[in-house]
């Protein structure tokens, strides 16, 4: 169900503290941390506790909870120093789009040349 941790899921797993992670940042919903295969200098994960597989559908079930990510990706990209540079922040949505953990998160990633078109 929709918003309730799944035991085969990563990332509730890292939320309940079952797998280790590097956490940058933590609050009543979300939770920010190193990614493990960092694709830029930073690279961070901001995930909403509540599970929910993609970025709509969190969207959709917890406005709130979306602009609660998306104001930790702000906070993480300052604590960086990466709001002096630039940064961006991506969510994937399916897995032809490369999303691997079905589990709503934001990439926020910057200290590098970031082009455009991204691919």
């Amino acid at each position: 169900m929709a918003g309730e941790p799944q035991a085969d899921c990563l990332f509730c797993k890292i939320v309940s503290g079952e797998v280790p992670a590097t956490v940058v940042r933590e609050t009543d919903t979300t939770v920010a941390f190193r990614d493990i295969n960092p694709q830029a200098p930073t690279h961070v994960l901001v995930i909403p506790k509540a599970h929910h597989p993609d970025a709509a559908s969190l969207a959709a079930a917890e406005p709130q909870v979306t602009a609660d990510v998306l104001r930790e990706a702000g906070a993480v990209a300052a604590d960086e120093k990466l709001d002096e540079t630039g940064y961006r922040v991506v969510f994937n949505t399916g897995s032809g789009a490369g999303q691997t953990v079905f589990h709503a998160h934001a990439h926020v990633l910057g200290g590098r040349g970031l082009n455009w078109p991204p691919g």
